[in-house]
């Protein structure tokens, strides 16, 4: 029996690029869902609804696909951090971050017509602390304004951390690969 097309629900390049590493055909469709966070809703909760919503608006377009929706949420000191999108607050942010932990939630959903499989992966890195000048150095080299958190620990980022905690250090950029690989397993897929 032929497996269905996997398709992830995201067109993120980074994503895109980590699912590539696990060597199954898939295809990036954009999920087209609205990411504002509802009333008294959790990190966890939001991350966890928003890779459901994604993978559910896909499959609505591809009936007889797996789908997989994810979404990644940074948080520090009850704090959400989003992605800073300007140098200026990449840099108000790096500043406010160090010395602190962060969490990275990652919101995970594999969904098809008849099942729906979710999880949620942490992941908890701890920034050193830094001068002014160099976050603003490593801001303006590295570009972090795309990313949750403001910071690429596959660039240059690496240089800001103190230490890193967690079961799958993919899930750091997006995509917690190990549960993913399991949860396509036992669907069937053919991983090495």
């Amino acid at each position: 029996m032929a497996l269905p097309e996997l398709i992830l629900a995201s067109t993120s390049p980074y994503r895109r690029d980590l699912l590539q590493r696990l060597q199954i055909p898939f295809r990036s469709v954009a999920p087209d869902v609205d990411e504002s966070p509802g009333a008294g809703e959790s990190p966890q909760e939001l991350v966890e609804r928003l890779a459901l919503a994604k993978a559910r608006a896909v499959l609505a377009r591809y009936p007889q696909a797996l789908v997989i929706g994810a979404d990644q949420m940074a948080c520090c000191a009850g704090r959400i951090l989003g992605k800073p999108g300007s140098s200026t607050r990449a840099e108000a942010q790096l500043q406010w971050m160090q010395g602190r932990q962060v969490e990275y939630l990652n919101g995970i959903a594999l969904v098809d017509a008849h099942t729906v499989e979710q999880f949620c992966i942490p992941y908890y890195v701890r920034l050193r602390s830094l001068s002014p000048e160099a976050i603003h150095r490593y801001v303006e080299k590295d570009q972090p304004l795309d990313c949750a958190g403001s910071f690429r620990s596959e660039g240059l980022g690496i240089a800001l951390v103190e230490s890193m905690e967690g079961a799958d250090p993919h899930a750091l950029m997006g995509m917690p690969l190990i549960a993913i690989a399991e949860a396509l397993r036992r669907r069937g897929y053919h991983l090495p």
